[in-house]
């Protein structure tokens, strides 16, 4: 037998070799793996690669609700994987058991190195959100609204001045402004990137935070050595998205050399009472250690900050504004409520005024309910334990009568629980009102169940660290662009144009949201 003829069938035999081992395998993972009596599709339970084709498509969020209403609560969507949609295990989960993350989050690794939404174990997680809790307290928060006011107020009127004669693409717009807003609040420091939006000149840093998320997806999915090959194709905005983790490095490595800088010279004001995070960041030490957050955590927990609250926010704008285009109702009540409240279009009040608003705030509740900019699942390893504590033993975790062994990854999704038609009557309805109807019977019962229903910035012991940064953001920059603007969507901007996809977060189909921005009279 010559050498070509031996080497096809050595060739052969291995094809052989792993056909009958992937039939063997699926046929296994089908009909005698333990999470075998968990209903959901057999092409799911038998391999990973239905849902990452999902996963690719950026569609996961639909996919997963689809299993939701097809075949209940519970749902297996992999031959090691089970999502469930019910409030009372989303609360055994998240806040009861605290279990640790899957490793899927290690795709959002900044600088190549752990933050605290990274951090799979919930105590060191615990130990790095000591160094920067107390930044986002609201009483602290409210002392940078100087800082929040002047790129809004800037932003106004650079819309203004465009006088409604074109569409704006908002998503770029937004995360603009959230980059000005958390790099001032951050770092003391000021990048101008409303100043240079409305300039036409890009700013790499916005850039590179937008490029961000797209590049943890195509991590998640893609072996590190393929990642490290197609990141060499010689495409000037392809190596720009691949740079994006660089880019990042490289401001907030400047940053932190310039505030050590400044502490060790005591530079800081001393008369002011608003700390940036960095200089929280640069004192604060570990309780396991004593020792000081190491220079390449600060870096990376800095970076994790500013791509969790930049996009975000702006993605759920952009949204909102779209929505009230097509809503010349909801935009009526808004701008009567807040044409009292706000006598002067041009200055921006308190933010404690704008908490007492109730149709603002049934707007933005009603708002993050469908447009929650990250929807998607929130994965969770079901752990080894010899206790039989509220369902958890030494073979697994009880999740609504199935039994799951440890190791098993598990999750649910905001996207399901809030749309919830049980708890959220016709729960494609974007209704304000839901959230204002106090004087029905059993309205007090009613408003709780949605209240427990929300999680638009997670749940349980690893809730997001900046959501009342959020919040309070979604109401200042909201109550300046509707008093003094009326939004109307160019005919670009439509349901096909904006049609949800989620790579962790949502985005429009479209990868823009164009509207148009009439300044209103005095």
């Amino acid at each position: 037998m010559s050498y070509f003829a031996i080497v096809h069938s050595l060739a052969l035999c291995v094809v052989l070799i792993l056909t009958a081992y992937a039939i063997l395998k699926g046929f296994y993972n089908i009909f005698l793996h333990p999470l075998s009596a968990i209903p959901g599709p057999w092409y799911a339970a038998a391999s990973d690669f239905w849902l990452t084709i999902h996963v690719v498509r950026l569609e996961q969020c639909k996919v997963v609700q689809s299993l939701f209403e097809k075949y209940g609560p519970v749902v297996r969507v992999g031959p090691n994987k089970v999502f469930f949609n019910d409030m009372s295990s989303t609360r055994n989960v998240y806040s009861v058991h605290k279990f640790d993350k899957s490793e899927y989050y290690k795709s959002l690794l900044t600088n190549n190195n752990d933050h605290a939404m990274t951090t799979l174990e919930h105590a060191p997680h615990s130990m790095r959100r000591k160094g920067y809790a107390p930044h986002y307290v609201p009483a602290n928060l409210a002392k940078f609204q100087p800082e929040m006011h002047e790129p809004m107020l800037e932003l106004v009127n650079n819309v203004s001045n465009l006088a409604g004669k074109t569409s704006i693409e908002c998503l770029n717009l937004f995360r603009n402004l959230m980059v000005d807003v958390i790099v001032s609040t951050s770092y003391g420091y000021r990048i101008n990137a409303v100043k240079k939006w409305a300039t036409d000149n890009e700013d790499p840093l916005s850039t590179a935070i937008g490029d961000f998320p797209k590049r943890g997806i195509l991590r998640s999915v893609v072996p590190i050595w393929a990642w490290n090959l197609v990141c060499r194709i010689p495409i000037a905005r392809w190596r720009q998205l691949c740079d994006s983790d660089r880019i990042m490095a490289e401001f907030v490595s400047e940053r932190v050399y310039q505030a050590r800088s400044d502490l060790d010279s005591a530079k800081p004001d001393q008369s002011s009472d608003t700390v940036p995070l960095l200089h929280r960041l640069l004192k604060h030490r570990y309780s396991s250690t004593g020792q000081l957050m190491p220079e390449n955590d600060i870096i990376s927990e800095a970076m994790g900050h500013m791509i969790a609250g930049s996009d975000t926010t702006s993605i759920s704008l952009s949204y909102f504004l779209w929505e009230m285009s097509r809503r010349p109702d909801i935009t009526a009540k808004l701008q009567a409520e807040l044409d009292e409240a706000m006598p002067n279009a041009h200055v921006i009040p308190d933010i404690s005024v704008l908490q007492k608003l109730p149709y603002l705030n049934a707007f933005i509740k009603e708002g993050l309910r469908i447009y929650s900019a990250a929807p998607s699942p929130l994965e969770r390893v079901v752990p080894e334990s010899s206790s039989s504590k509220s369902g958890i033993t030494n073979e697994g975790f009880d999740l609504m009568g199935f039994e799951l062994p440890p190791g098993t990854v598990v999750a649910t999704q905001a996207w399901s629980m809030h749309r919830n038609a049980a708890i959220f009557p016709s729960p494609d309805t974007f209704s304000p009102e839901r959230w204002l109807e106090t004087d029905q019977p059993g309205s007090a019962e009613r408003l709780a169940q949605m209240q427990q229903s929300m999680m638009p910035f997670g749940t349980g012991s690893r809730v997001c660290g900046g959501q009342n940064l959020a919040q309070m953001m979604l109401k200042l920059i909201l109550a300046a662009m509707v008093r003094n603007f009326d939004v109307v969507a160019p005919s670009e901007t439509n349901e096909k144009s904006m049609e949800i996809k989620d790579s962790f977060v949502i985005f429009p189909s479209a990868m823009e949201c164009k509207l148009i921005f009439n300044p209103r009279s005095s």
